[in-house]
């Protein structure tokens, strides 16, 4: 299957994508530029995080937070880009890595899904920064999350990039109102980001508007798939998995 979006449209259905890259206990920590090394190696795709630093560099990292992975406190975009290359992850010698970094370890060599952490009222500065790092690299990419109107800044002012929308049930979003959580459960928010796929939770799968939308040509991704028979479950609704702890 082939679009305007070519090899990147092709590889949202195979292979599978590496949550946080292909990370373990005892190996390269998630969101690692080791991790990205041994999902590339592997053969699958890739996803990472980014969040803006202090001074505005688009850094990979899941949490908000920097304890989990850094044992240390404090917010991701707290720190300038500087420090937080200092800080290792999950007592490891790897460090955060930058999107630019990581690009560049990745290269050609997989699709990667770019996770854009925006926080709610905050869309457009971790945005922009992105778009500038990604018009540079020269391998297949697409930008997902879970913020609507973060979508809707790149369809607005970017519409060929590639673009994913993350959703899940909803039923734990203390940012959102009861209103807004239900909304969002039925993806009436499609509208507001208009993605060129989804990239649902496993908690909303099967889902028959999103059946609907599959049908009318919007690829599904399934998330965060951690066990085969999870995928056993969904697979016929879905188009490709993101997955962690085992290998597809």
């Amino acid at each position: 299957m082939r679009n305007k979006f070519g090899e990147a449209w092709d590889l949202l259905f195979h292979p599978p994508v590496a949550h946080r890259g292909l990370w373990s206990k005892g190996g390269p920590p998630e969101n690692s530029l080791g991790a990205f090394q041994t999902a590339c190696a592997a053969g699958y795709g890739v996803e990472l995080d980014v969040h803006l630093s202090a001074d505005g560099e688009a850094m990979v990292f899941h949490d908000d937070d920097l304890q989990r992975m850094c044992g240390v406190p404090g917010r991701i975009g707290d720190r300038t880009a500087a420090e937080l290359a200092e800080l290792k992850l999950a007592g490891t010698d790897e460090k955060i890595p930058t999107l630019t970094e990581a690009l560049a370890v990745i290269g050609k060599r997989a699709m990667v899904h770019v996770e854009l952490k925006t926080a709610w009222g905050a869309v457009g500065p971790l945005e922009q920064r992105v778009h500038d790092i990604l018009i540079d690299h020269n391998g297949p990419v697409c930008v997902i999350g879970f913020n609507p109107y973060s979508h809707a800044w790149f369809a607005d002012r970017h519409p060929t990039f590639l673009r994913g929308l993350d959703s899940y049930s909803y039923k734990r979003a203390p940012h959102l109102s009861e209103e807004q959580r239900q909304a969002f459960a039925r993806l009436e928010h499609v509208e507001i980001a208009r993605p060129h796929f989804l990239a649902l939770g496993l908690d909303m799968l099967p889902c028959e508007r999103a059946d609907q939308l599959r049908a009318a040509g919007m690829p599904v991704v399934a998330w965060t798939v951690r066990d085969p028979s999870q995928w056993e479950a969904i697979k016929d609704h879905c188009d490709n998995l993101i997955f962690e702890g085992f290998r597809p």
